[in-house]
């Protein structure tokens, strides 16, 4: 279907990746269950492209404002950035990201593959310290669980100016809050998995790039690394794109609301959501970004072991590892060993979903209140 490049996100995320329109032609994409083609077309072979998945690239292209590939998982979209880089690389990244990126980063510094330093991703000026003789900027913003916020525009722009490669982390985030492509950045990364397919149902991952020579090399290395999605889940994950704004929509809502309502809790020592004015990131964030997500961050007033108790719990809220699906999930982070040991041991991710706001805080309070 044709896409008018002057709509809205809303009406994108209906419109873009379905077949063209003809008479009696189907309104959705089918599922292709094919790994052969007839030689002397476009695909070639079953690993280089398949119609369903081509169809998932196409609708989150139109939303991230790039060329897109899709990936069996989000791990395997991050991998593929980094298998790109040569021996010796330096990578910069945040010290309180997402617990499987900074463990493949431990593992490929650890091997001697790559050079990586540990920043702290809202310090702006360590940041770009730290740039001097780096290969790639890996910016996750905001970060997972911590939710700090990276100065994009800013870091974009100074690593730029020093030849150096930017990919972001958009998966907190979405296309819906933030563009990082349009800001300058040479790679967005989703964890499709999450608000984008919003089911629980998925896994899968994208890289999306506007250069084309960025984009040739990272469609390289899928052919021959493997990391190919498959055909059911992409159907799937596009099916959810249909909903995806309305979704992340009412999830954000409710996040602002459960933030508040949690900052004047007693049993809460702190709460971690850019959209709360008294949060030290909100000045930050809003001068770029449109919304700031449906991830509340914060911390029990109790130890690790209450935490678990506080989490296990809960009725509505379900006790388990994951993120931006219609159902809301809560887990204390450093129950994983993985975790950043910045990261408090009482601190609880909730990612809020679609459920009514009113029963979604009191099951939340009666979990609080359990011990």
């Amino acid at each position: 279907m044709n896409q008018d490049k002057g709509l809205s996100p809303e009406t994108i995320a209906i419109t873009a990746g379905r077949p063209t329109v003809g008479p009696d032609s189907a309104l959705n994409q089918p599922i292709s269950l094919n790994s052969t083609f007839v030689a002397g077309g476009a695909v070639g072979y079953g690993r280089y492209g398949n119609e369903t998945w081509l169809a998932l690239e196409d609708a989150i292209s139109a939303l991230e404002g790039g060329r897109t590939l899709a990936y069996s998982s989000g791990m395997a979209a991050i991998t593929a950035v980094f298998s790109t880089l040569p021996v010796g690389a330096k990578v910069i990244a945040s010290n309180q990201g997402y617990s499987g990126t900074m463990t493949l980063l431990n593992n490929y510094a650890s091997a001697k593959r790559l050079s990586v330093s540990f920043v702290s991703i809202p310090n702006t000026s360590e940041v770009i310290n730290e740039l001097e003789g780096a290969t790639l900027l890996w910016i996750e913003s905001p970060t997972n669980p911590g939710l700090e916020v990276a100065d994009l525009p800013a870091l974009i722009k100074a690593a730029k100016e020093l030849g150096v490669t930017v990919a972001v982390d958009n998966t907190f985030a979405t296309a819906l809050s933030q563009q990082p492509l349009a800001l300058g950045a040479d790679i967005t990364m989703n964890s499709v998995t999450k608000y984008l397919a919003g089911h629980s149902d998925v896994v899968l991952g994208s890289l999306s790039a506007q250069d084309p020579a960025v984009f040739k090399t990272l469609e390289d290395a899928r052919k021959f690394n493997g990391s190919i999605p498959g055909p059911f889940e992409a159907w799937l994950a596009l099916r959810g794109i249909r909903t995806f704004p309305l979704r992340f929509q009412k999830s954000c809502e409710n996040a602002l609301e459960i933030a508040k309502r949690l900052s004047a809790h007693p049993l809460v020592s702190r709460v971690r959501y850019p959209g709360l004015p008294t949060d030290s990131e909100h000045e930050k964030a809003k001068a770029f970004m449109k919304s700031f997500g449906a991830i509340v961050s914060f911390e029990y007033a109790g130890d690790a072991a209450s935490t678990d108790k506080v989490c296990q719990s809960s009725k509505i809220v379900t006790y388990a590892t994951s993120l931006g699906g219609v159902e809301s999930l809560w887990e204390r982070r450093r129950r994983w060993a993985g975790e950043s040991h910045s990261v408090p041991e009482q601190l609880i991710r909730l990612s809020v979903g679609c459920e009514h706001v009113d029963d979604l805080w009191a099951d939340i309070q009666q979990a609080l209140t359990v011990l």
